[in-house]
């Protein structure tokens, strides 16, 4: 399985570029139980280098623009892989489904 990235709003700011800081609300559920296991629309916006995520954010973020929102599918590989997050009761090698706000990107 791939990375599958769709816009359901097309933002018109900023665009995110490789390494780039972006802020962001965001919810992410597992695709096996449908469990939501980690979110940030309680918290408040969540700022973050793209170099500190996992690597299906890495991807899945470039090109997407300030003010959009983007749902990503990222297969095991690409988020947590054979070892899983227990923690955060992610599977080995399990399917993640995020959707997205970015609210503003610094390069």
């Amino acid at each position: 399985m791939v990375l599958h990235c769709t816009d359901d709003v097309v933002g018109t700011g900023a665009m995110v570029t490789v390494g780039a800081t972006v802020t962001v609300q965001y919810v992410g559920v597992g695709q096996v139980g449908g469990e939501e296991f980690d979110s940030s629309w309680e918290a408040g916006p969540a700022t973050f280098s793209l170099t500190q995520v996992i690597q299906g954010w890495r991807q899945g973020l470039v090109g997407m623009r300030e003010g959009g929102r983007r749902t990503l599918v990222i297969p095991g590989r690409l988020a947590y892989g054979g070892g899983g997050n227990a923690s955060a009761g992610i599977g080995p090698d399990e399917t993640l489904v995020f959707t997205i706000d970015l609210l503003s990107v610094e390069p």
